[in-house]
């Protein structure tokens, strides 16, 4: 991790864990927001004005956070307005890197080699991990935010007047129910996967791999009277959220981080409910299951041959 601004030493997935050893996940530490007219979103400080060809998002196609944003950038039709750039899906000993494997990206931008030198232009003093992904601001050369939450909400509708957008995936009416549930799917799934994965007692990993399939099972039966997402027949955030990890499951989590009980392919509801999502225009273009399996399985701590499983090559 970054220390004052220093890369302090090798990349190690485990964040933070508590006395019990429980995987904690480290917040967020750039919390602008762009809008319409510049003002100040929820979070942060002013400045940051909708404008064509201003932002860049930074991605890695392994990264269910990042893959948010990047999925929400093709259903809203910003293809144009916001450009990207693909690291490379396998963890190096400085985090994430440019270059180097097939379907990535060179830093056009800034020449940066790794993803922290990016956080220390941004901040010479900052300290923290150098996480995806994150939206840069190329007028001031500066990071917005890198809170994939955040960003999802802001390209729902800081773009609005600029291009003519997809479907509202934050419409005020259900508002409070997808806070509710995207709450429940990232306590007790998106997050939980990890802390299966990364857990260090065997206490700890008993209680979130039973919290996955708790929710697996819960999500499952939501799904059992025919509706095309979870809110009936709209597309909203919590569908991208939940979306994010399922297309992972079978690749990595069930797997590499021991989340067997069954497969996702067992459940039907909820593997129709992927394959539907993915057929959605622009979606297949965020998913690369090379990349997900390269990148979960290069991280050491997990799998320290680096073997990489043949299967599966599909969703």
């Amino acid at each position: 991790m970054l220390v004052n601004g220093v890369w302090q030493e090798n990349w190690q997935p485990v964040q933070a864990k508590d006395e019990d050893g429980r995987f904690i996940r480290q917040t967020s530490s750039f919390r602008n927001w762009i809008t319409p007219d510049g003002a100040p979103g929820p979070t942060g400080s002013g400045g940051f004005k909708a404008e064509k060809g201003r932002y860049h998002l930074y991605v890695a196609y392994i990264c269910p956070w990042a893959s948010r944003a990047l999925m929400v950038r093709e259903l809203k039709g910003l293809q144009d307005v916001i450009s990207v750039t693909v690291v490379n899906p396998r963890l190096t000993d400085q985090g994430w890197q440019f270059g180097g494997y097939p379907g990535v990206d060179e830093d056009a931008l800034n020449g940066a080699r790794y993803m922290h030198e990016l956080y220390t232009l941004a901040d010479p003093q900052i300290s923290g991990r150098a996480t995806v992904p994150v939206l840069w601001d190329k007028q001031t050369e500066t990071i917005v935010n890198n809170e994939s939450a955040d960003i999802v909400r802001m390209l729902n509708s800081a773009f609005a007047g600029i291009v003519d957008q997809g479907p509202d995936l934050y419409p005020q009416d259900l508002a409070g129910e997808i806070n509710v549930l995207n709450e429940y799917i990232y306590t007790d799934l998106n997050n939980s996967v990890y802390q299966a994965g990364f857990a260090s007692s065997q206490e700890a990993y008993d209680e979130a791999y039973g919290k996955v399939f708790a929710a697996l099972d819960e999500l499952e039966s939501r799904l059992n009277d025919g509706r095309a997402y979870l809110f009936g027949d709209r597309l909203t955030e919590t569908d991208v959220r939940l979306f994010v990890t399922l297309v992972r499951f079978d690749a990595a989590y069930h797997g590499l981080f021991k989340c067997n009980r069954n497969t996702l392919r067992a459940m039907p509801n909820l593997h129709a409910y992927t394959r539907r999502i993915l057929a959605l225009e622009g979606v297949a273009s965020t998913v690369n299951i090379d990349h997900i399996k390269a990148g979960y399985y290069s991280i050491k701590a997990l799998n320290p041959t680096g073997i990489v499983p043949v299967g599966p090559s599909e969703i």
